[in-house]
């Protein structure tokens, strides 16, 4: 479809009808985009992923406003991308805030109401932690935050797709996604800006006209068209996708539950379904990971740190203690994921946990 047979034009050259073809595909994956998250096309941004659009929502607020207020609140649990952006304003005079969860992973809304202070200009949490699948209070944290004036980024990456977001009904300010967490490609996402025409946002990058200024070149045309298509395939399938989640959860846990040892990390009763953090005591998780690699696609942490030697910062800023945090693993499904895929796994680790243990 977007071959030389079909629309290959450049969204940007509106003076052919190639670039009009184009511009009109964009616009309707806008619209997709919008009817998800019940929000105007308007305040939606592309970007390549979630990761530029954190830093497109942080640091545009920070550099955009009028430099009033130099405090901002974050959590010692978020995502790379939204705790370095975070350690660079720190190095260029900005004070920064860290809460620290609960030592389920949760934040309440009264905490952070104390964090506030009057210079405060902006506040950042995810949704949905992508290590162990705890679900904030991100509706009632973003009244709050409007009662104070104070603007509330929402790294979503996790849950959009996954759980219903209503971005008319609630205050959130900014809200970052990626596609490819719904299905859709890679290198493509979207930067939520409520009220875009009001909220001032500086660029990262400058050299043209694209998103309003604010994500100058060329157009991914396929990309965005694959995630516009994408998300409303998500929300299609989300109640049922949802439920088959629950149920593959319960069977996974069904066979693990059977150990000695076991550790469930995260909020077993406000959590995404198909992220399961797990440790058993005695097993370390590098070698789990390196006996079981060729059988069973898991992790240890983030994709975006599992390259890195350590215990997962998430954990750590819960409290969990450091012999738990080092032998923790998580497993995370999906649509396509079998419920034979779910029992191969679940019996696999444990095999393997027996075998490791000497029993």
């Amino acid at each position: 479809h977007f071959s030389i047979e079909g629309v290959f034009g450049n969204a940007s050259s509106r003076q052919h009808k190639h670039g009009v073809q184009a511009d009109k595909a964009i616009e309707h994956a806008r619209q997709q985009v919008a009817t998800s998250l019940e929000c105007s096309p308007k305040d939606l941004i592309f970007t390549s992923g979630a990761t530029e659009a954190n830093n497109l929502a942080i640091k545009g607020i920070v550099y955009g406003g009028d430099g009033g207020g130099r405090h901002l609140i974050t959590s010692m649990a978020e995502h790379k991308s939204v705790l370095d952006t975070f350690k660079h304003l720190e190095q260029n005079g900005f004070a920064v805030t860290y809460l620290r969860p609960d030592a389920h992973g949760r934040f309440t809304i009264e905490q952070v109401r104390r964090a506030l202070k009057p210079e405060t200009i902006l506040v950042s949490l995810m949704h949905v932690n992508n290590e162990t699948g705890t679900v904030e209070d991100v509706g009632g944290i973003a009244t709050m935050l409007a009662e104070q004036d104070v603007l509330f980024h929402v790294d979503a990456t996790q849950g959009v797709g996954k759980l219903p977001i209503n971005l008319s009904t609630s205050p959130i300010s900014l809200l970052s996604l990626s596609a490819h967490k719904f299905y859709g490609p890679k290198g493509i996402g979207c930067l939520f800006i409520k009220n875009r025409s009001k909220t001032k946002l500086a660029p990262l990058f400058h050299g043209g006209d694209q998103e309003h200024g604010l994500r100058p070149g060329t157009y991914a045309t396929h990309q965005i068209v694959g995630l516009g298509e994408a998300i409303e395939l998500a929300d299609e399938l989300r109640d049922h996708a949802y439920e088959e989640a629950v149920h593959l959860r319960q069977q996974f846990l069904a066979v693990v539950k059977q150990l000695d040892g076991l550790c469930l990390n995260g909020d077993q009763d406000n959590m995404l379904p198909n992220i399961i953090n797990l440790s058993f005591a005695g097993v370390d998780s590098e070698t789990l990971l390196t006996t079981l690699r060729n059988e069973i696609s898991f992790a240890s942490g983030s994709a975006c740190t599992s390259g890195a030697l350590g215990v997962s910062h998430v954990l750590q800023s819960m409290g969990v203690a450091q012999d738990v945090a080092y032998g923790a693993i998580r497993i995370s499904f999906g649509r396509y994921t079998t419920a034979d895929e779910i029992q191969f796994a679940a019996e696999s680790i444990c095999d393997e946990v027996k075998r490791i243990r000497g029993s």
